[in-house]
């Protein structure tokens, strides 16, 4: 018999050390002959921590939400007393979470423990890059991949195959293979569920694209705020060194050296850029140069060096094995293929899905996500990170593609998701990611240091209640210049959240800056509370509640609050059980 707890980073956060530590105290103090074994996460956070009890038979039972005192009736009465607890068992609903995906860069995740070779061996690990060094030429690697159709899964959606070519038809014998696993938007969690969850598939993929383009290293280039994704990573590449498949002559084929090593970064969002990630291996700040010369010809020390993230190597030893026309007949024309978000904000059920290119927006967020939290009603989705557009409910139909979701003025991005409800201020919305930029610009061109500095200020007036005739134009303008002035993507992109709210609700920004109002109720500055003289009893309890004494009144009379006094803490709000408090 065989326990697996699930210890991703979200697992970890809800308690899954403590159940592990339980499982091992009563599988010791009752002598039992129980495997206990940790897998990564497999998507669901929303039900973590997951524990899966695989019988002798193979038959496995699946347990959400389990915490120390779940864990002693799960071996008193599953393992002991051979019972089902249907009170904590994954119920048909969240099981259909996953059968409405396709999994393909997320196959082994929360399947294998990620810290053991051999799982993923037994699951057809590293067959594809022994296939590849051993029967294919590196450019009969490329045209597999380029049949595939397989694009960066970064943001831009650039042909895979493409870059691989540009660097092996560079000339030089020292080449790079770098892996960008620097993830740094708000709410996005692909790369380091695939570092922690199936590391080795992101290094076949590395060692598979070194081949092909005759690179001889491998560069990680991972943030240092992913501890545990990095400890997984130096398991997994000291495993591959001990079974030959990392450093000279790797998989007995003479000749095809091949090692990986990791860097960690700052966590420095401009070197989501590739200029500025080289920069930063080099030991320079992480600032963009102009390009060409591309980092295909001349990158990491002025050598040939390509750049993939983490979801794009992970696609490869699945594209080698099965076949580009396997992957090529997923997804769409032109975005082939599967695509990973991480599903954020007022949504039900956050986590991480894996889905085919074309499904819409609707089935990912209500399908597949559950819907909006206390069924509130869907305003807009921010994707492509800080950097991406806010998509209105209008517009839920639209199929994920990259060319479809452009044309709302969003980007793919990375493949975040953040879901928003009719609660949310989009002004304030755009505000905390145009503020997310500012504080990420490098500062090396005027456009992007200075114009989103000038934007923000301009945002956060209008939310404070301060905006005034003109501010609505001059967004547009200072957007509009910043995405064609700026050098890199970073300033190139800054915009898209302020651009593509005006676009879709600009009558929320007229209403903040001519009524002074937030329709949604969230910029305080623009709130006023007040008291309904019909409902108030005169309980007092506001009054009593209330941090600055801003509430007076007589028990068992209606109560006034004193809007001079008044910081529109909401604590009135929150204790009244009468709905007496009106907030306008």
């Amino acid at each position: 018999m065989k326990i697996i707890i699930g210890q991703g980073s979200c697992g970890i956060a809800a308690g899954a050390n403590k159940v592990y530590g339980e499982f091992e105290k009563e599988i010791k103090d009752k002598n039992l002959d129980i495997e206990l074994e940790l897998t990564g996460c497999i998507g669901m956070c929303y039900l973590e921590p997951i524990v899966e009890i695989v019988d002798n038979t193979n038959k496995k039972t699946t347990y959400i939400k389990v915490t120390p005192k779940t864990t002693r009736q799960i071996i008193e009465r599953h393992i002991l007393g051979k019972e089902i607890i249907n009170e904590h068992i994954i119920d048909k609903k969240d099981r259909a979470v996953l059968d409405k995906q396709r999994r393909i860069a997320l196959r082994n995740c929360g399947i294998i423990n990620p810290e053991h070779i051999n799982e993923y061996i037994e699951n057809g690990g590293y067959k594809a890059a022994k296939k590849c060094i051993k029967e294919m030429s590196p450019d009969e690697v490329i045209e597999e991949i380029k049949i595939s159709g397989l694009r960066g899964r970064g943001g831009a959606g650039f042909p895979t195959w493409f870059k691989w070519n540009a660097a092996r038809k560079s000339p030089g014998n020292t080449k790079y293979t770098v892996c960008n696993a620097d993830e740094g938007d708000p709410g996005a969690f692909m790369d380091r569920s695939i570092l922690e969850g199936d590391p080795h598939t992101l290094i076949e993929g590395m060692i598979i694209g070194g081949y092909a383009m005759g690179a001889k290293e491998g560069i990680i280039y991972v943030r240092a705020e992913y501890p545990l994704a990095i400890v997984r990573l130096e398991i997994a590449i000291k495993q591959c060194r001990e079974k030959g498949f990392l450093g000279r002559d790797i998989f007995g084929e003479e000749g095809f050296n091949f090692d990986i090593r990791i860097k960690a970064g700052a966590g420095a969002f401009v070197c989501g850029e590739e200029t500025a990630l080289i920069a930063s291996l080099e030991g320079e700040r992480g600032m963009p140069r102009l390009k060409p010369p591309f980092p295909a010809q001349k990158g990491y020390w002025g050598r040939p060096t390509n750049i993939n993230n983490v979801e794009t190597f992970a696609n490869v030893p699945w594209i080698l094995s099965e076949g580009g026309k396997a992957f090529a007949a997923l997804g769409t024309e032109k975005s082939n293929g599967t695509k990973v978000f991480a599903l954020t904000g007022k949504i039900k059920k956050g986590g991480l899905v894996e889905v085919p290119m074309g499904m819409s927006l609707r089935e990912i967020i209500f399908d597949i996500g559950g819907g909006i939290k206390d069924d509130k009603e869907f305003k807009a989705v921010q994707m492509g990170g800080p950097s991406g557009g806010c998509i209105p409910s209008h517009l839920l139909d639209t199929p994920v593609d990259y060319e479809s979701i452009n044309e709302t003025g969003a980007i793919m991005g990375s493949g975040g998701m953040v879901v928003m409800d009719e609660t949310t201020c989009m002004v304030d919305m755009a505000r905390f990611f145009l503020e997310f930029t500012r504080k990420e610009s490098c500062g090396k061109c005027i456009y992007c240091r200075i114009g989103t500095k000038r934007m923000l200020e301009i945002l956060t007036r209008i939310c404070n209640g301060d905006g005034k005739e003109g501010d609505v134009e001059l967004l547009e303008e200072l957007g509009i210049k910043i995405k064609e002035g700026s050098l890199c993507g970073l300033g190139q992109t800054a915009p898209n959240p302020v651009l593509s709210t005006l676009k879709y609700f600009r009558d929320e920004y007229e209403s903040h800056i001519y009524h002074k109002q937030c329709p949604s109720k969230q910029c305080v500055s623009l709130l006023t509370y007040n008291i309904l003289e019909d409902k108030c009893i005169g309980c007092t309890l506001c009054a009593t509640k209330c941090p600055v004494e801003a509430i007076d009144g007589a028990r068992k009379e209606p109560h006034k609050i004193d809007s001079g006094k008044c910081i529109k803490c909401g604590k009135c709000e929150e204790v009244c059980k009468f709905g007496a408090i009106k907030v306008m």
